[in-house]
């Protein structure tokens, strides 16, 4: 709670909830760092990521840019998990490592990109609201290879839409995604989808790193299927918001809102 001191620093509510999040985000920028904890200022989130990093609670390595300088990454440390109780499921790197080209902290923090917009943004449509966010760190079912980047639930009046979450940054084969797809589709018509989450039907929310890359998603999906499964782009997103008219389904190319 707030008052606690630490390693002589007063640990303050928003600490703890950047601490806790981190369970999650596993590992955020500083502008991510902002919108969790709330921060005001770029002046207040670094001097406090700082604080925090020489506290012990946060650990701290740097990932080049495409300008050619380097940013901070900032990650739970175990002293921090035990803090605020929460698993200890951090990155393992050493405190201060230059990382060059990381695949998988670049595709966390484009995860995590959605993960903010979901949670920590207001949504700009009347009675929609995001009722939970579920991670996975092990396969949905056993028997099916299947662990996606994240699942989300959105009340829209007396609708729910349930959807899992794919970020896509074109790494990947087309017999990859065929898999994915498949598994998908088996997942289902399983009926494990409802036994565990409690909803009839979900959708599969497609985000690709370019609009190439996305269209050859979803011409492979519809040899496939031609169900569930929405497509957009990281620009598209950025540039016009996760809620706006980004995404198309599978059968079509007219563009679409999710709600």
């Amino acid at each position: 709670m707030p008052g606690n001191e630490r390693h002589g620093i007063v640990i303050q509510e928003r600490d703890r909830m950047l601490l806790k999040e981190l369970a999650s985000f596993r590992v955020v920028d500083r502008e991510q760092a902002k919108r969790i904890a709330g921060f005001g200022t770029t002046t207040q989130v670094n001097a406090r990521l700082l604080r925090l990093t020489r506290a012990g609670l946060l650990r701290r390595s740097f990932i080049g840019t495409t300008n050619g300088g380097q940013k901070a990454l900032y990650m739970l440390s175990l002293n921090g998990a035990k803090l605020v109780d929460v698993p200890f499921r951090s990155l393992r790197r050493r405190r201060d490592e230059v990382l060059t080209a990381n695949f998988f902290v670049t595709h966390q923090l484009s995860v995590n990109e959605i993960h903010c917009d979901l949670k920590f943004r207001p949504i700009p449509i009347t009675e929609a609201k995001v009722e939970r966010w579920l991670d996975f760190f092990e396969p949905l079912e056993a028997g099916i290879r299947l662990i996606p980047d994240g699942y989300v639930e959105i009340r829209f009046g007396q609708k729910m839409v349930a959807a899992f979450l794919e970020v896509d940054l074109g790494t990947e084969g087309v017999s990859v995604w065929k898999r994915k797809i498949e598994n998908y589709v088996r997942y289902a018509i399983s009926g494990a989808f409802e036994k565990r989450f409690g909803q009839p039907q979900f959708r599969v929310l497609v985000v690709a790193s370019t609009d190439r890359r996305m269209r050859s998603l979803k011409a492979t999906t519809q040899s496939i299927t031609e169900k569930i499964f929405w497509f957009t782009t990281v620009d598209s997103i950025r540039r016009d918001g996760f809620w706006s008219t980004v995404w198309l389904r599978t059968k079509d190319g007219e563009r679409h809102s999710l709600l």
